[in-house]
């Protein structure tokens, strides 16, 4: 068994793959993206981490020393709440933090507070997602460790956010700064290319967060290594 992920080790630049629940990037085939993510990452010496599906999230987490995350949380105590996901059950599971406000499960804002309050309290890491400037700089209000602007129109599209809209990535990450310094802007949706990832760099952010790029592609790996010449 690997050892056990900190969440000061997702790092950055950070390269954060979330798998979603596409069928080419469950199960096993989970496990197999997390290892070609682990060994491209190494091989560039970039830091990568990765959101596998909530029934992969403990398989995953055994298999790679990578930071593993889950792709939601939810604010509630560990207990009664069937079908909820609590810190500490992702905890358990071994992983190092979440995802929180996908645009594809999104909570209210005081859920939003909750939800990292808690992840924090465990030790884990919330990369909390918005979808536009003012929403990266109100939500930064609660110290996320990484914060991740994605316009949920470019989500599963073609075109990155950074090449796009350059001038958004630029005003979160202004936000970002200034609402809160501790925290780091990734940039999330259409990401497909090292040169996306090169120009978000340019704009301020930290890293970023890739989904379906690498969750639906033929060849995973391929696409993580293209991905790895942005950094």
């Amino acid at each position: 068994m690997p050892p056990p992920t900190r969440p000061a080790d997702l790092g950055a630049p950070l390269l954060l793959v979330n798998l979603k629940v596409y069928p080419r990037s469950s199960g096993d085939r989970a496990e197999r993206i997390a290892r070609e993510l682990l060994e491209a990452g190494r091989a560039a010496g970039v830091a990568v981490a990765l959101a596998p599906a909530h029934p992969d999230l403990g398989r995953v987490a055994r298999a790679v020393p990578i930071p593993v995350v889950a792709q939601s949380v939810d604010p509630v105590d560990a207990g009664a709440h069937t079908g909820s996901v609590p810190a500490e059950a992702i905890a358990a599971a071994g992983g190092c933090g979440s995802l929180v406000n996908h645009s594809e499960h999104p909570l209210a804002d005081e859920a939003i507070e909750a939800a990292i309050a808690r992840l924090r309290a465990r030790g884990l890491v919330a990369v909390v997602c918005a979808p536009d400037a003012a929403g990266c700089r109100r939500l930064a209000s609660f110290r996320p460790e990484y914060l991740a602007v994605e316009p949920p129109e470019l989500i599963s599209g073609r075109q990155a956010v950074s090449t796009a809209r350059p001038g958004l990535v630029a005003e979160a990450a202004a936000a970002v700064r200034e609402a809160s310094p501790g925290t780091r802007l990734l940039c999330g949706a259409g990401v497909h290319h090292g040169t996306d990832v090169r120009r978000a760099l340019e704009l301020g952010a930290a890293g970023v967060l890739v989904a379906s790029a690498v969750a639906t592609a033929e060849r995973p790996r391929q696409v993580i290594d293209e991905l790895l010449t942005g950094y």
